[in-house]
């Protein structure tokens, strides 16, 4: 009798949800709330994908630091408040205060301060250790044992055949060990005095510590608000936005934004180009950089590939196969390229990427199946929300090429509504609800019956010329319907929109395409139903988009559970998402820039605005915006008018 060999599991990624993350791309820390680097699970200061250091513990006076607080200071950095008695007094009162500022650039400096009213003489030690595992393997649970420890000047040193790390500290400790990789002082401190112990974790010996940042360009916008809330939520994405930059290795003079961190720390094509998009209201810079590393990435020659962006493949939960990734970023790209024109990008630079949207709109003509849907992957299932990237390519592509004198307009705003309508006949599941949009359409045509957030890109339009909007795959009755929909409570958890509806079978609150309320979707929602008078439905999202964003330190994660809000009831993490995310950071730019309804045509020399009349936020001033390179302003009052308070000398106001 042969005994069946169970299927090999899957490892689960580690949790993250209750770590402190800085980020500094390449650089990245990952600590948790009481600030001791234990050497468990994915806890440790990286670089480039490296762990450099898993282990950094501290013991004063032969005692382990009581832990009091652990909070962040910004995108790249970390405090840690301890105690410590020793003793020294009588009572139980801390006798040491211990402050422990972490850097993602592998600088930490730990300042201890007396608090007795006497001279203490304190023995203070850090055991140091490292396996200098790649950031995969760890998230596999292969995370090799620590390495031996080699005494380094003024530090420790740790190597492989292909890996190095090195520590080194101010002042140079009094004792190193090695076989144990522990650092040791002897310290005096008089009544209020304070010491610095300062360490530093590099790849080399003798480096310093440096982050190894790209300058960023992106624009250091302001929001001032009657909700205070909104600043704070506005200051922290570009933060984080800021610290996911990362320089392209083909040309490091072009950046993008990974991802997000800890698990994916590099180039993602679609999320790295919807970030760009998300952040054009501060300037085109990014967007430019992102679309010529993309554009060095398409496949060229003859075959299938030919003119596609290349993208791995994604998860989209039990109810479809993976989608490419590569697909979405194709779509997207003639379309983004099409936006950052109309936000002022310079023509040259539009001229010179011009070919590579040509070859993406060539692609897509081809890709297309014989019902004229497009399947992804080919042959798979026509998701809702491939139609409606391809649609927006159509509509955005023609608008560039017209723009730009390239033939071809026409036909592809004539196929753009021919998808309209067959969108309508194929995909429209009516009811006695009004109806609603299929997830998807199985290749043999019959439709997946499921109400999902991704129904929210059928919203998601674009800016063509003269600040119009370009039309959606629905028309005006449909798109009310899908508004009221996406409001509802099923849809709606009161922290955001669920990516599937809580009736649909199959839908787990934690699930990150079956239920889970995802940032990105949700920011593409409320602008979307804010373009297309929807008010109240956007306002109610954006509610509560931004009390989640207060209850997670405004650092919203890419993902959190879509459990219905009740009172005193907070947004739940999901253990495994990615925080900071690119495109949940630029979500707070996206949505407010879209509440001010700012619709520039830079060729044109126009820009207009369409705010919200009903102003959920109250008073809103964005400034520090960019349009036609230059600084914009605008500010819409109470009543929902709209001003511009600054902005380029050639501008001049549109309707």
């Amino acid at each position: 009798m042969v005994t069946p060999v169970p299927p090999a599991r899957r490892p689960e990624l580690p949790p993250v949800h209750g770590a402190l993350i800085c980020v500094a791309a390449p650089c990245l820390v990952i600590s948790p709330e009481h600030g001791q680097l234990t050497g468990h699970g994915i806890e440790g200061i990286y670089r480039s994908g490296r762990r450099l250091l898993s282990r950094c513990v501290l013991r004063i006076g032969g005692r382990d630091p009581v832990a009091v607080q652990g909070r962040s200071l910004g995108a790249d950095r970390a405090a840690f408040t301890a105690t410590v008695r020793i003793g020294a007094e009588p009572g139980p009162d801390p006798d040491i205060g211990v402050e422990r500022v972490r850097h993602a650039d592998g600088t930490e400096r730990i300042t201890l301060r007396s608090f007795t009213g006497r001279r203490v003489r304190l023995p203070v030690e850090i055991s140091l250790g490292t396996d200098l595992a790649d950031l995969a393997a760890i998230a596999a649970g292969q995370g090799g044992p620590e390495l031996p420890a080699a005494v380094h000047a003024g530090g420790l040193r740790w190597s492989t055949g292909e890996a190095q790390a090195v520590i080194t500290a101010e002042p140079t400790p009094d004792d190193a060990l090695a076989a144990t990789g522990l650092l040791r002082w002897q310290l005096e401190l008089a009544p209020g005095e304070s010491r610095t112990i300062e360490l530093r974790t590099t790849r080399d010996r003798g480096a310093r510590a440096s982050a190894g940042q790209v300058a960023n360009p992106l624009a250091r916008a302001r929001a001032e608000c009657d909700d205070p809330r909104v600043e704070r939520w506005l200051r922290t994405g570009l933060d984080d936005l800021g610290a996911l930059l990362l320089r392209d290795p083909g040309d490091p003079s072009d950046t993008f934004a990974a991802a997000g961190v800890p698990w994916r720390c590099g180039l993602a094509p679609a999320e790295s180009l919807w970030a760009a998009r998300m952040a054009l209201p501060l300037g085109t810079g990014l967007a430019a950089a992102t679309l010529r590393v993309l554009a060095r990435t398409q496949g060229t020659g003859r075959g299938t590939g030919t003119g596609k962006i290349p993208g791995p493949l994604r998860s989209a939960g039990p109810q479809l196969p993976p989608g490419c990734t590569g697909t979405e970023a194709t779509l997207a790209f003639p379309a983004v390229l099409a936006e950052a024109r109309r936000w002022g990008m310079p023509e040259g630079e539009v001229e010179a990427l011009l070919p590579t949207a040509e070859r993406c709109l060539d692609w897509l003509r081809g890709a297309l199946s014989e019902d004229g849907f497009l399947a992804d992957p080919d042959p798979g299932p026509r998701r809702c929300e491939t139609q409606a990237h391809a649609h927006r390519a159509a509509l955005l592509g023609a608008d560039l090429l017209a723009g730009c004198g390239r033939p071809g307009a026409g036909e592809w705003q004539e196929w753009a509504a021919v998808l309209r309508a067959r969108f309508a006949e194929a995909f429209w599941l009516d009811g006695p609800d009004g109806g609603r949009p299929a997830a998807a359409l199985h290749p043999d045509g019959r439709p997946l019956p499921l109400l999902t957030g991704a129904a929210a890109h059928l919203l998601d339009t674009g800016l063509l010329g003269g600040g119009r909007l370009a039309p959606g795959l629905l028309d005006r009755i449909r798109t009310e319907q899908l508004a009221r929909l996406l409001g509802a409570p099923p849809m709606d958890s009161g922290w955001g929109l669920r990516s599937m509806a809580v009736r649909e079978p199959g839908h787990n609150p934690f699930g990150h395409h079956s239920g889970a309320v995802r940032a990105y979707q949700s920011a593409v929602a409320v602008a979307g139903l804010a373009g297309s008078g929807f008010e109240k439905e956007a306002a109610g999202l954006l509610w509560g988009l931004l009390d989640a964003a207060e209850h997670f330190g405004y650092r919203l994660p890419e993902m959190y559970a879509a459990e219905q809000r009740t009172e005193g009831s907070a947004p739940l993490p999901h253990p495994a998402a990615c925080r900071p995310a690119a495109v949940a950071a630029a979500a707070a730019i996206h949505v407010l820039s879209a509440l001010a309804g700012i619709r520039p045509d830079a060729p044109a020399g126009t820009v207009a605005l369409a705010p919200l009349s009903g102003t959920p936020l109250g008073e809103l001033r964005l400034s520090g915006l960019r349009v036609a390179g230059e600084p914009f302003a605008v500010r819409v009052s109470r009543l929902g008018l709209g001003m511009v308070e600054e902005a380029a000398d050639a501008l001049q106001l549109g309707v």
